[in-house]
């Protein structure tokens, strides 16, 4: 391969071209371009010839870089479950990378394979298959629908997966799994069994303040002795003010305590007395007003971890929101994008099910957070409110730029914002009345490069930047270059001509 300075730019450029044909990213497969293997096989969308190749490409590195490209559909990615390598497997396990907030769910046939699979005896993986299980688990990948499936699948492992989410089944489910006619089923049941079992917990309850110690004490049953001892050491009161399974006497106990955090926290659950509750609406502290104020009865725990998700923090901390196992009811969140109330509003907004009327009545909200989760989270999301949020939540940025509501024409009124990350999008604009020849000189050399791969550019002024070692990797990413020109850059590159298929 050639060791111009230029090549591996323009090699690069070629790989992120959004107009490169297929028989141009092809020939980037071969094992000369692996420095841009990552840009071409992870960061962009490829031709369904270009992704069979890269599926069957004898390096592990393209086809691990495939399995997490968030722009190919989950089937797609989910031919390579059964790939010779752990690393690919893995990597289709982890999900799409940048992982930002809810993701498209893998097959059912590829979450059973991956959720099922065995290491060979004797075998020693880089990664096991336990290992891999652990990564789709927190991949976002498996829906909260194969989830619950899961606790009546024909597949025995899978029922005895399932049981390691004892707090979320129904007493049926339980009750099913705990009656199985498989023994592992039966045994992993009852061993999970103890999830609701005070005393199991009493038992297992860390001494020392640990991150074990808070999940317990936060979402399991609790013994009434462990309940006292902290009552009376003043201790983990925040997690008992939360946990659903505290008794009802220290809630009311603790809904008077002197820490507006807890009383707070007790404003705020699901199972209050109408009597606790009307004294929480008149707390001393605004804060514990508005929670208790904010969501009327009947609520539940579901409608209470909604809220939580968005409560004293802004859109831009918040933002996309990942898939709840339990959601609420549509109609709830309904309710919510019409209330006088703007934390609910902003709740509402985090719903991407929210009917498209409702939709509008949002993207006009007085409140900036609503405008702005509303963009974060909803496909119908209008594209003036993605644009908005992305002008002013710099922090998100990096996800806005993955949606396609994301505008990238339009922008000529931004060539000259004061923000270099916004002047960079409308730098890339292919509709400008003018090329942005002026924009070549910005003091950010990412507004720089976004005019050099703008394929408004006169085609001269392109072939001098792709010369240019500060500007060639963006030249080269630019659309208006020809097929015929793209491959006498890979041939410059000493890039071999990729077989014919």
């Amino acid at each position: 391969m050639s060791t111009s300075p230029l090549t591996e730019p323009w090699l690069r450029g070629v790989a992120a071209n959004p107009g490169a044909p297929s028989d141009v990213l092809l020939r980037l497969l071969d094992t000369a371009a692996s420095p841009v293997w990552k840009v071409l096989c992870r960061q962009r969308d490829l031709p369904t010839d270009v992704i069979d190749a890269a599926i069957a490409h004898p390096r592990p590195e393209v086809r691990a870089a495939l399995a997490c490209n968030r722009h190919v559909a989950p089937a797609q990615r989910g031919r390579l479950v059964n790939d010779a390598d752990a690393r690919v497997r893995g990597s289709l396990a982890g999900g799409p990378r940048p992982f930002f907030g809810r993701v498209e769910a893998l097959p059912d046939d590829v979450l059973e394979t991956l959720l099922t699979a065995q290491d060979s005896p004797g075998a020693e993986p880089i990664l096991t298959a336990a290992e891999i299980r652990q990564e789709l688990g927190h991949s976002r990948q498996i829906p909260p629908s194969f989830r619950f499936r899961m606790a009546t699948h024909t597949n025995p492992e899978l029922r005895a997966q399932a049981a390691g989410q004892w707090l979320s089944l129904s007493p049926a489910q339980r009750e099913a799994l705990l009656t199985d006619p498989d023994p592992t089923v039966r045994e992993a049941a009852r061993e999970n069994s103890r999830d609701l079992d005070p005393a199991a917990m009493e038992a297992e309850l860390p001494e020392p303040d640990c991150h074990r110690r808070g999940v317990l004490l936060t979402n399991y049953p609790v013994s009434r002795t462990v309940v006292d001892a902290c009552l009376a050491d003043e201790r983990d009161l925040w997690g008992l003010a939360h946990n659903p399974y505290t008794p009802a006497d220290v809630v009311r106990r603790l809904a008077r305590h002197s820490d507006p955090r807890i009383r707070e926290r007790i404003a705020g659950r699901a199972d209050l007395d109408p009597s606790t509750l009307a004294e929480l609406s008149e707390d001393t502290n605004g804060t514990v007003r508005m929670r208790a104020r904010l969501h009327e009865p009947p609520r539940t725990w579901r409608q209470r971890a909604a809220i939580d998700e968005v409560a004293q923090r802004s859109a831009e901390q918040v933002g996309p929101v990942t898939e709840m196992l339990q959601e609420p009811d549509v109609s709830w969140y309904s309710a919510c994008a019409v209330s006088e109330h703007p934390l609910l509003r902003r709740v509402a907004a985090t719903c991407p099910r929210l009917p498209e009327e409702l939709v509008n009545l949002l993207a006009d909200d007085p409140d900036t957070d609503v405008r702005h989760l509303l963009a974060y989270n909803h496909p119908l999301a209008p594209a003036r409110t993605v644009l908005d949020a992305f002008i002013a939540t710099p922090r998100q940025r990096p996800y806005l730029r993955t949606l396609p509501r994301l505008p990238r024409t339009g922008l000529e009124d931004l060539l000259d914002h004061e923000d270099p990350e916004v002047r960079a999008l409308a730098a890339a604009d292919s509709t400008l009345r003018q090329p942005p020849v002026r924009l070549l000189t910005d003091p950010d050399a990412r507004v720089r490069l976004a005019a050099a791969a703008n394929p408004r550019l006169p085609a001269d002024l392109v072939c001098t930047l792709l010369r240019d070692p500060e500007t060639a990797e963006a030249a080269a990413a630019n659309p208006s270059l020809s097929a015929e020109r793209l491959h006498e850059l890979l041939d410059l590159c000493g890039l071999p001509v990729a077989d014919a298929p």
